[in-house]
């Protein structure tokens, strides 16, 4: 919504704000854009609010729930009230909820005013998206003059050094400075001479237009670059395509140095809001660096020093300065330079309203006590703009996502880094270094120590490193000026003093808050949702502390303490987080290197854990059942092969490997033996089952886990986060070993005639290789192989793995070794339906997070003589309920029904409670198949106390009918286990 007429003329207007000379802008190029329809123009080097200003726009979208008019408040990212949504041109998307000063002006851009509320444009974005993972030894965070001295520092050590900077040109601070001098040069010459001798350095990287969103441990940092909106249409230049729009950087670095800078506080009186007031440093910014004039007569409202080298610089490009209100009761040298330059110069004294409609038309200025109640006359000034500075807040975000803690610092009234972060340093204004040569020594040390750090050792190198980092000098004295009162003196009516802008927040809604007895920043800070807009709080989170400070009796800041700062440091569109994993990559599907065999014959797929695997190969017009049928006869009753690779494969190595898996599994593997196998299960912390698996043992200090297919990398974190965490002692290292892997299930009766083949010199016998062991093995094609004696099927089986490489070779080995015995190759239905009938269950499909060991029948498997994860809590109550789900298996009445799996089970002729219409459920079907071994269908099922109740008949809901099912043991298929040796 605009809160301005539309001028739907496409003749734009002149720039009467716009200095004849002076600024980073380029006057010999001319771009048009429009906002709300009104047809504008600006320069290259200009942002969309720099533009807008020139053109005397200071008002832009009303505020968000009062519908108040608004203005333009900074210049940069830290804007609550500026918020545009915009149209690129060459995009297929708007973009929403960006600010204006953050927003490079483009030819044919088109905005819209925005009142605090976005609309997220339907239409597909088109645009690339990009990551790139990088490693560096010295990362530096922000191109101003600590930054830059840093990096330029780290490179000449010969460090890789990257340099990322949110801004399209290096120089921070000094870019709004044209009077600044570095080591005797123009700072503009300095910052052009600095980045060349960066670009110079071969191993050094310097990325503009590029946000550092977060600090993670181990020095990660991400960081999102902007690579083409700057071009606009030129974007679409066949010499760009393929060039993404945007890329998030993933940067581990070994030192990470933060200069970050600071942002200035406004000031919280009556009517601060009104569009003409402005942070002092947003002034100087659009004077210095984009050559525009904000107001023609300004009051200045300051509450330190920082303000006047503006003061000089306004009266230099000729506008007015009417006064200067500085809250500061001394006269300090700063002010009394201006002063002696005729500059009307006000002590102990600040803005304490303003008037307009809707612009600043005038400031009321008048001398405060030191609560900030206003006292004598107050004076009604003249003016179009008033610049405030309530001090400087260092940013301090990416020190704090890396748990670094803060302090207040009285002199400086700002939030400082209070601790060090391992191999992070903060340095220049965002640890509170507010003087150019002092920011400019800080980044030199810091990039000296991270370097030496990083390992380019030098004498200047250690002597930075080893130096005591001097806590930072204010430069002047800041007064904590938090509220400026009303002539009352009280704070619950403040209801025009605004504490946040982007949330229309006021004091009035922090007394409200306090008023309930809250008095953590954090309750406070969700009841009034200050600092929870996109800008998240950079301009108000400070003063909202202070108010909160003032409210409860005068305590400090530092008392109060400061909320959570969270990542992304600046709003990240979530296109770019995707990247290129969207459409066909948004879940790429991974296959096994025997993929290629199964498409050509024919199998059909399904999607396991992001693998695609075989689910059935149909022959001709068979239908799934058909084809099932068939793969389950011809594996009980002759062999059948499948590609079991998918399987996850975790190598566990270490001294402390069997110790380690010994506290993971319920069952002991510490003194199993090299050669052997053995079955495991999984539990978390409750007790429930997590994830099973067959482990084989190497040798004394290697261990080859294998898992269920969907739960490979949850079992992988589990397995670090207990070694990380808990267990940091052990010798254990882990290591994914899926995709190294080509595992080739043979299974049936004549499964040991076709394994003899593909290895003639491996003695088969029974005696020779027993159950549940393995043995390494040359096959007779040369290919070196880990053979398994495994099953799950309840067959004599063989798993025979590979490296990859070898997969479809050997596979293709085994399917010609057992075409004599009409080998079948069979998929995961078939694998379900032959498991199923010897009862084993499936985790996560015959187990839901309830089930324990013992409720799944596998009591056995549970350790008495070891700890190990959840073992604990078998010890309440709750786990030994007798009616507990049990899983069973259950025997339609009608042999021909396969009952729907999730089906619910309820007593034979139960009816509903009278008084509820409940129906008491006693569980659900888990499995369901038609098993031709049995000739019959059957399921696997959850039953409350289901052991319990093997014979009886239970009812099943199917659909609107009801039908019997018996409760039997989970083994319905060879009981005794005599198929199992051939």
């Amino acid at each position: 919504m605009s809160t301005t007429a539309s001028n739907t003329s496409c003749t734009p207007t002149a720039q009467p704000n716009r200095l004849a000379e002076g600024g980073l802008v380029d006057r010999s190029r001319t771009l048009t854009f429009t906002v709300d329809g009104e047809t504008l123009t600006g320069h290259p080097g200009d942002t969309l609010a720099s533009a807008l200003l020139a053109h005397g726009r200071v008002q832009v979208g009303s505020s968000i729930y009062r519908g108040r008019p608004r203005g333009i408040l900074s210049a940069g990212l830290e804007e609550p009230n500026a918020l545009v949504q915009v149209r690129r041109p060459g995009h297929s998307v708007s973009e929403s909820m960006l600010p204006a000063t953050a927003i490079e002006l483009v030819d044919g851009l088109e905005a819209t005013y925005l009142s605090g509320v976005g609309e997220l444009d339907p239409e597909r974005d088109t645009a690339l998206y990009d990551k790139k993972y990088v490693h560096a030894d010295v990362l530096v965070v922000g191109g101003g003059p600590a930054g830059l001295s840093a990096a330029l520092q780290a490179a000449a050590s010969g460090a890789r050094v990257v340099l990322v900077d949110d801004q399209p040109r290096l120089g921070g601070s000094l870019l709004s400075d044209p009077g600044a001098t570095v080591d005797g040069l123009p700072a503009g010459a300095w910052v052009e001479q600095t980045v060349e001798r960066l670009h110079a350095h071969p191993e050094v990287t310097v990325l503009t237009r590029t946000s550092a969103m977060g600090s993670y441990d181990s020095h990660y940092v991400n960081a999102l670059e902007n690579r083409t909106d700057h071009l606009g249409a030129d974007a679409a230049s066949p010499d760009l395509t393929g060039v993404s729009r945007q890329r998030l950087w993933n940067i581990r670095a070994q030192q990470v140095v933060v200069a970050a800078g600071a942002h200035e506080r406004p000031l919280v009186f009556a009517d601060n809001d009104r569009p003409g007031v402005m942070l002092a440093s947003a002034v100087r910014t659009y004077l210095g660096r984009h050559g525009v004039a904000v107001g023609s007569r300004v009051v200045v409202a300051t509450t330190n020093d920082s303000v006047y080298p503006l003061v000089h610089e306004l009266v230099a490009a000729g506008v007015e300065v009417a006064a200067v209100a500085d809250a500061r009761t001394a006269l300090t040298e700063p002010a009394r330079v201006a002063r002696n330059a005729g500059i009307r110069v006000e002590t102990g004294a600040t803005v304490v309203g303003t008037s307009g409609d809707p612009r600043v038309e005038s400031a009321t200025v008048s001398a405060i006590d030191d609560d900030g109640t206003p006292v004598g006359d107050a004076e009604r000034v003249g003016c179009d703009l008033v610049a405030v500075s309530g001090g400087w807040s260092p940013v301090v975000h990416l020190h704090c996502h890396r748990q670094g803690k803060v302090r207040w610092h009285d002199e400086l009234a700002a939030f400082v880094p209070a601790d060090t972060v391992e191999g992070q340093q903060v340095v220049g204004a965002a640890r509170g270094v507010f003087t150019l040569d002092g920011c400019l020594a800080d980044g030199t040390r810091a990039g000296a120590a991270a370097a030496f750090n990083a390992g380019f050792v030098s004498e200047s190198g250690a002597e930075a490193a080893s130096a005591v980092v001097p806590d930072a000098v204010a430069p002047g004295v800041t007064r904590p000026l938090w509220v400026v009162r009303g002539e009352d003196g009280e704070l619950d009516g403040l209801d025009t003093h605004f504490v946040d802008l982007q949330r229309d927040q006021t004091v009035r809604d922090v007394m409200r808050a306090a008023r309930t007895g809250m008095r953590s920043v954090e309750h406070i800070k969700r009841y009034t949702s200050i600092s929870t807009a996109n800008d998240q709080g950079k301009t108000s989170a400070v003063n909202a502390i202070g108010v909160i400070a003032t409210a409860q009796g005068g305590s400090s800041p530092g008392e109060v303490g400061t909320t959570t700062y969270r990542a992304p440091y600046a709003p990240v569109a979530f296109a770019a987080l995707a990247g290129r994993d969207r459409g066909d990559l948004f879940d790429p599907a991974r296959v096994t290197s025997v993929h290629p065999w199964h498409v050509e014959h024919g199998a059909q797929f399904e999607a396991v854990g992001q693998w695609l695997r075989p689910w059935y190969y149909p022959r001709g017009e068979e239908s799934i059942d058909e084809a099932v049928a068939r793969e389950c006869a011809a594996v009980r009753a002759s062999v059948g092969m499948m590609d079991a690779t998918t399987l996850g494969k975790i190598e566990v190595r270490g001294a402390d490997a069997g110790e380690f898996l010994n506290r993971v599994y319920t069952n002991a593997f510490k003194k199993l033996a090299p050669g052997s196998a053995r079955y495991g299960v999984m539990c978390t912390l409750d007790g429930m089952i997590f994830d099973d698996g067959v482990t084989l043992r190497l040798d004394d200090s290697r261990y080859f886990m294998t898992t269920t297919t969907g739960g490979a990398a949850r079992v992988l974190d589990w397995l670090e986060e207990w070694h990380q965490t808990e267990w940091p002692d052990l010798d254990v290292t882990l290591t994914s070993v899926t995709e190294q892997w080509t595992t080739i299930a043979v299974v049936g009766p004549r499964s040991r005639e076709v394994l003899s083949r593909i290895a003639p010199d491996l003695d088969v016998d029974n005696d020779a290789f027993p159950f549940m062991t393995y043995r390494e093995v040359t096959l007779a094609s040369g290919i070196p192989a880990r053979v398994c004696r495994i099953s799950f099927s309840g067959e004599l089986a063989y798993e025979v793995n590979v490296s990859g490489w070898y997969g479809r070779q050997v596979w293709e080995d085994v399917a010609e070794a057992g075409a004599e015995f009409d080998i079948t190759p069979y998929g995961t239905e078939t694998m379900h339906v032959l498991r199923a009938e010897k009862g084993y269950p499936i985790v996560g499909q015959d187990t839901d997070g309830t089930v324990t060991p013992q409720d799944a029948g596998m009591a056995w498997v549970v350790s008495k003589a070891k700890d190990f994860i959840g073992k604990r809590s078998y010890l309440r109550s709750d786990t030994a309920r007798p009616d507990r789900k049990h899983l069973v298996s259950l025997l339609p009445v009608d042999p021909a029904l396969r009952l729907p799996e999730g089906c619910q089970l309820v007593e034979a002729g139960a009816t509903a409670d009278p008084d509820t219409g409940i129906v008491p459920m006693l569980g659900h079907v888990t499995s369901s198949y038609h098993s031709v071994a049995l000739g019959r269908s059957f399921a696997l099922a959850l039953v409350r106390g289901g052991r319990d109740r093997i014979g009886q008949t239970v009812t099943a809901a199917v659909g609107d009918d009801f039908v019997d099912v018996v409760i039997g043991d989970t083994v319905l298929y060879d009981p005794e286990g005599t198929r199992r040796d051939g």
